[in-house]
């Protein structure tokens, strides 16, 4: 069970999944409409998902979740360096779904991206901050991090 303060991340972890799933399946041609109508009905699901999840989602965990852990676990480092990464990885490949060319291939490897970075978020970085979080800070950082959500959300392009 999460610590209550990652509840909206894990939710947005959980939608992003799902999402990562859909694209690897569309690329494939495993669900309709199949083809080059389906491929870009799920580049436009998987750009408003960004645009309108992700940005914030981002913003919430590199302004808040990621100093605050960095802070407090000194062995963190090199992961929350390799999550942000991750996040310009992810940023490059939500806009290259746009460019000409093989956007099947593109979709897919976006999903599989999109699955590894979530399942190492879930499995390696909130185990951390559980490990690492005390009492009322959470409660703190839990709104801190609804906030940046919020405004995230409210600047999205």
């Amino acid at each position: 069970m999460r610590h209550p303060s990652l509840i909206p991340l894990s939710h947005d972890h959980h939608h992003g999944l799902a999402l990562a799933l859909r694209c690897r399946k569309q690329a494939l041609g495993q669900i309709r409409p199949a083809g080059a109508e389906g491929v870009r009905q799920r580049v436009r699901e998987a750009r408003e998902f960004y645009e309108r999840n992700l940005v914030p989602h981002f913003c919430a965990e590199e302004k808040v979740l990621f100093p605050w852990l960095r802070a407090r676990a000194a062995d963190s480092g090199a992961l929350i360096d390799r999550l942000v990464a991750e996040h310009r990885r992810l940023a490059a490949a939500f806009e290259a779904l746009e460019e000409t060319g093989d956007a099947a291939r593109r979709l897919f490897d976006l999903g599989d991206l999109l699955e590894r970075h979530i399942r190492a978020e879930e499995r390696q970085l909130f185990p951390l901050y559980e490990k690492n979080v005390r009492g009322e800070e959470g409660d703190r950082i839990g709104g801190e991090i609804e906030r940046a959500l919020e405004r995230g959300a409210k600047v999205s392009p």
